[in-house]
């Protein structure tokens, strides 16, 4: 994919664009309105051993498989990241990532710490990290209570684990505060247009220059 009309034979590699935060903090809204305005742009799509959600699309949000075919996959390097997340899995699968990438496509993660710092040891030049914060923690409990997709008992323990999920932002690229939805996207799509015109990920680049110097010999 050329990154621009005016510069011909410059092709530009795909990036992991990685979202994290603690559940609630709005990282997965986020990623939607990222998938819906920016182009060039996919949403991985994990595979997980948890129950299908209501709402929820088998293909779409994840493909729900079952424990054996997840430790299969584990055992054949068919995943970029693997985790568990309260006694349920989930992973990447490396074959579609890798494809995008190499299509000059962008590949967009909603994952936790652990599946990130998976992905930098396997990609790191490709990774670019966001950690999304809460404004505060009353606020982190009011967007899970509101969301009414999981019971009290689900909740505390959210909110417990958010804590030791935050002992992780400093190993991330960027951080934003999810105060203002509008805001936070703004932040999050101008790190994602800065780091598209990273020299090192426009292919093609040095032969481009080089002949535009050729071109202003006299």
């Amino acid at each position: 994919m050329s990154i621009s009309g005016s510069l011909q034979g410059v092709e530009r590699r795909g990036l992991m664009f990685v979202l994290s935060s603690p559940s609630g903090a709005g990282k997965s809204t986020l990623a939607r309105m990222l998938i819906e305005r920016m182009p060039a742009l996919s949403m991985s799509v994990s595979v997980t051993t948890r129950r299908m959600r209501p709402g929820e699309v088998d293909g779409a949000d994840y493909h729900f498989i079952d424990k054996a075919t997840f430790d299969a996959m584990v055992a054949n390097g068919e995943l970029l990241e693997h985790a568990s997340v309260f006694d349920h899995h989930y992973g990447t699968p490396r074959k579609p990532v890798e494809t995008a990438l190499a299509g000059g496509q962008d590949v967009l993660f909603d994952i936790d710490w652990q599946g990130t710092q998976q992905l930098r040891e396997t990609a790191r030049g490709d990774v670019v990290s966001v950690f999304i914060l809460p404004p505060s923690a009353a606020d982190l409990e009011r967007r899970l209570h509101t969301r009414a997709q999981d019971s009290a008992e689900v909740i505390r323990g959210r909110m417990n684990r958010a804590s030791h999920e935050l002992s992780h932002w400093a190993e991330y690229d960027y951080v934003v505060t999810n105060n203002q939805l509008d805001s936070a996207y703004s932040e999050v799509e101008f790190i994602l247009k800065a780091e598209r015109l990273r020299r090192e990920r426009q292919t093609g680049l040095s032969a481009f220059v080089r002949e535009l110097q050729k071109q202003l010999e006299p």
